[in-house]
C-alpha cells in the first residue's frame, strides 16, 4: 500500500495509540501511556498532507489532550463507529474505499469491514486479527503509528521530515 491510496488513516485510540490499560488514581482521575514515538508519524502524516482523525467509543479528556498534543482531530463518544465513519466521509468528502482504519477490539469491527484498508495491533482481538488487512508486529501503545508510517506504507521520515539522505 502507498500513501497515494489514501484519502484518510483513521485511528481508534485506546489499544492502539495506547497499551489498552488505564490508570486511575484514588480520585478517580483516569490515565494513560501513549508511545512517544508516534508522535513523529503523525508529523509526517502533516507533511504528506494525509488527513488523520482519532475515533473513540470513550469520551475522556485524556483523548483529547492527545489529540491536541498530535494535531490530530478527535471523535469521542462513538457508539457506531462505521456511521461515524460514513459522516466523516461526508464532511470531509473521502472516499471510504480509500481509508485506512486501524482497530483492535469489537468495536472496531463494523468500521474495520467498512473501509477500503484496515490494520491492527498485534495483540488485538481474535475477530479483529481474522478481519485485518494487514496485522501488524507490534502490540497497542507500543508505536503503532510509527509502523503503519514506515513499514506498512514504507515512507522514510527522515528525508521527508528533515532534509536529510536516507
Amino acid at each position: 500500500m502507498k500513501v497515494t491510496d489514501l484519502d484518510a488513516v483513521v485511528f481508534d485510540f485506546d489499544g492502539v495509540l495506547t497499551d489498552n490499560r488505564v490508570y486511575v488514581d484514588q480520585d478517580g482521575r483516569e490515565s494513560v501511556a501513549c508511545n512517544r514515538a508516534d508522535g513523529l508519524a503523525f508529523d509526517l502524516f502533516r507533511r504528506l498532507s494525509l488527513p488523520v482523525f482519532i475515533l473513540s467509543t470513550e469520551t475522556n479528556k485524556v483523548v483529547s489532550a492527545r489529540g491536541n498534543k498530535l494535531r490530530v482531530p478527535v471523535f469521542q463518544g462513538v457508539s457506531d463507529k462505521a456511521a461515524a465513519l460514513a459522516d466523516l466521509c461526508v464532511q470531509e468528502n473521502l472516499d471510504s474505499a480509500r481509508i485506512l482504519f486501524i482497530g483492535n477490539d469489537l468495536n472496531d469491527l463494523t468500521a474495520m469491514r467498512a473501509c477500503g484498508y484496515s490494520a491492527c495491533p498485534a495483540d488485538s482481538h481474535p475477530r479483529i486479527l481474522a478481519v485485518a488487512r494487514f496485522v501488524l508486529t507490534r502490540k497497542g501503545g507500543e508505536g503503532v503509528a510509527r509502523e503503519i508510517v514506515e513499514d506498512l506504507l514504507g515512507i522514510d521520515p527522515l528525508p521527508v521530515l528533515y532534509g536529510e539522505p536516507s
